[in-house]
């Protein structure tokens, strides 16, 4: 027993003896002989392919959207549609989207965020820097793809490649090199709204790659949110033979905001006309469908925000457009938020996209009352990804998304799937608003119900356009 405790002890003291060596050794090295580092080079991996992994839809609800396009015309769309996704990826993607794993240890300074240039303009490269041991001679060289590299003032030290895509600058004296880096330019020669460049900085074994983000500057737009309410909101619907409905909405909407302006897109069959103070009602061909319309009443709209309502709701005392304001104030990134609509209740739901394969297309999972956040300040409001018919959006915002035409008779998710990645969106219960008793309608419910052939037009429509294979509604 004895002569084991002996040996447990011997073997301590070698391991903790060992660790000691191990840190010295690495804390000498890491101080004092930085250039003696084994190599360990930046990787800038390739950016998203085409051939991603293929994506499913599980569940009940699954809709797969090839099974809707028309037998005879499949191959032609299906090869159509394969040749506008490669020209969007070449549209949206960039060397920006290319993962950069940067090395452990290094004696390179450069910018690794940040580094802005407008395009074909002369830039400072900003950051640049070598930090390394004293040697005979300094040496580093810059590549890039897209651009050309010139030293804005020439130092003492060697230089080639003025103006060239790749520059190497040398010199003896760590000091005056750095200098020479200090004045180091970049310009690029592609006009593009957003793109990129991948920068190569190099010394003896060391390789670090940074990005250059080459982006035309944008004019600010903004909104004279004014003294009150009226100059803040806008009032949009839009009405197809439902004007008894749509009185009553003006009605309840008059009876708490008096001069707050109303928009009405209509597409009646026999139009009417409807009168009132500060209301706008813009007349469309007969029965162009509820995208059209939505399109049209938001086109038409001069404030900072606009309250989507249908023409069957009913405005009350829990109505209140300025809480919504209040929000989209305090969270100026927000797109659209909505509230509650009474037999609705708080509806609300996510949106979840896996881009898939090139070839099969992506998948899309809808899913109910899916809450992601609270908003900050408003434990009454959450993130989330698309809302109910009673909603506060971003002017700006949502015109950028717009409404699909397409999609006449039945539609409302679809407005959230085309803007999701770029629409902030955030469901509220503490605003609501009324919905009218049904009124027989047969003429009306005969547009209104959706037929098999729209369902298949829409399904198909779904498969080219958003470029999926499935769609999951749950």
């Amino acid at each position: 027993m004895g002569r084991c405790k002996q040996v447990l002890v011997l073997a301590i003291f070698c391991l903790s003896a060992s660790v000691m060596y191990s840190f010295i050794y690495h804390y000498s090295t890491t101080e004092e002989h930085t250039d003696q580092l084994v190599p360990q080079q930046i990787r800038a991996l390739p950016s998203t392919s085409l051939r991603q992994p293929n994506c499913t839809c599980q569940g009940g609800g699954v809709l797969v959207l090839k099974d809707h396009l028309p037998k005879d015309r499949y191959d032609d769309i299906v090869k159509r549609r394969a040749e506008e996704y490669r020209k969007h990826h070449i549209r949206t993607s960039s060397s920006l989207n290319r993962l950069i794993l940067a090395p452990s240890n290094t004696p390179l300074q450069y910018p690794i965020q940040g580094f802005t240039v407008v395009p074909l303009q002369k830039t400072l490269i900003p950051g640049l820097a070598l930090h390394a041991a004293k040697r005979q001679s300094y040496k580093v060289t810059l590549r890039v793809s897209s651009g050309v590299l010139a030293i804005k003032a020439l130092g003492e030290g060697d230089q080639e490649g003025q103006g060239e895509k790749e520059i190497t600058v040398q010199s003896t004296s760590l000091y005056d090199l750095n200098n020479l880096l200090g004045r180091l330019t970049y310009t690029s020669t592609v006009y593009r709204m957003r793109t990129g460049d991948l920068a190569h900085f190099t010394f003896e074994h060391h390789e670090a790659v940074f990005p250059i983000v080459i982006q035309q500057t944008s004019v600010p737009v903004l909104y004279d949110i004014g003294n009150d309410i009226n100059d803040r909101v806008t009032i949009v619907t839009k009405t197809f033979l439902r004007y008894t409905e749509l009185q009553v909405l003006i009605s309840s909407i008059r009876t708490y905001y008096k001069d707050i302006k109303i928009i009405i897109a209509d597409d009646s069959l026999e139009p009417q006309k409807v009168n009132g103070s500060n209301i706008e009602q813009y007349i469309m061909p007969p029965a162009q469908g509820w995208f059209a319309g939505r399109n049209l009443a938001v086109s038409q709209v001069t404030t900072k925000y606009f309250l989507w309502v249908d023409d069957d709701f009913l405005f009350t005392d829990k109505t209140k457009i300025e809480n919504l304001v209040e929000v989209m104030e305090a969270t100026p990134e927000l797109d659209v938020v909505g509230g509650s609509v009474a037999g609705h209740g708080q509806f609300y739901f996510s949106l979840v996209y896996e881009e898939g394969n090139g070839e099969d297309g992506g998948c899309l999972n809808r899913k109910g009352a899916v809450k992601y956040q609270p908003v900050p300040g408003f434990p009454t409001c959450s993130f989330t990804s698309g809302v109910v018919n009673l909603f506060l959006g971003r002017t700006d915002a949502v015109r950028k998304v717009g409404f699909d035409p397409r999609l006449k008779r039945v539609a409302h998710s679809e407005f959230f799937m085309d803007g999701l990645g770029s629409l902030l969106v955030a469901s509220c219960s503490h605003v609501s608003i009324g919905h009218q008793p049904k009124i027989a309608n047969a003429k009306y419910s005969s547009f209104r119900r959706q037929k098999s052939k729209d369902l298949e037009d829409k399904l198909a429509h779904h498969f080219f356009k958003n470029h999926l294979k499935c769609i999951r509604y749950g």
